[in-house]
């Protein structure tokens, strides 16, 4: 992390996180808003959505900051290396970068959620932004949370020990393909929040846009998605100390 100055882990990690949450919150808007052309196009739909926004927001933002776009990579890197100074200016940027992401999908799904005015229309909103469980059951949720997480981050510190990848640049598209794969097998408890920002920075615009009845942000679940991706990032990098 010492690599990159202050400002462009800043600029970096807003940057890129936003294109994240722009194409994750995005095709979830999309598949799940009545009156939009991909409306109920389903979940493969959704995960290889949110694979192409990690590949994006990570390619983008790799240069800058080094593409973490994730406190909890950010937190298991910090683990793994000792470094800690930039911690915080990496997760402040990210978080900033998912309320940025979330309320761009507004201003392109207006008119779709403006539709949600009227009460033969209306529908619940949060989906569109952050994770819902199927079966509300916390411990269970926070078990497939930190699953999930540990089978993102484990792997990512993997590649980052991979000198061929390191040098043909290829550990992105192989990470958005990683994203892709635990959404499509790790997804269908909790919506796969695996990364902090990417469900908090989005719950907090829901909380904050004017979209007409758009139902609660569900606070109360809200820890859920947090602490599940940071203790799944600690556990990757305990594994990551001990066997590699």
């Amino acid at each position: 992390m010492s690599q990159f100055s202050n400002t462009d882990i800043f600029a970096g990690e807003v940057i890129g996180t936003a294109i994240l949450i722009l194409f994750g919150a995005g095709v979830c808007a999309a598949v799940n808003l009545r009156f939009s052309k991909a409306a109920a196009s389903g979940w493969v739909v959704i995960a290889f959505g949110w694979g192409f926004g990690v590949l994006a927001g990570a390619y983008t933002a790799l240069p800058l900051s080094g593409g973490h776009i994730n406190p909890a990579v950010t937190v298991a890197l910090a683990l793994d290396s000792g470094e800690w100074g930039k911690v915080p200016l990496y997760i402040a940027a990210q978080m900033i970068g998912a309320v940025i992401g979330a309320v761009l999908v507004w201003v392109a799904y207006y008119a779709q959620f403006a539709a949600n005015a009227d009460p033969e229309f209306a529908q619940g909103t949060l989906g569109n932004f952050s994770t819902i469980p199927e079966v509300r059951n916390p411990a269970a949720n926070l078990a497939t949370e930190i699953i999930a997480t540990v089978a993102l981050v484990l792997p990512i510190l993997a590649f980052g020990a991979t000198t061929a990848l390191a040098k043909n640049g290829t550990q992105v598209l192989i990470v958005a393909l990683l994203v892709v794969g635990i959404g499509l097998s790790l997804g269908g408890p909790t919506g796969y929040a695996i990364n902090p920002a990417r469900d908090l920075g989005p719950r907090i615009a829901h909380a904050l846009l004017p979209i007409p009845n758009k139902g609660g942000s569900d606070w109360g679940y809200s820890w859920v998605p947090v602490a599940g991706p940071l203790v799944g990032a600690a556990i990757a990098a305990g594994i990551f100390k001990l066997a590699f």
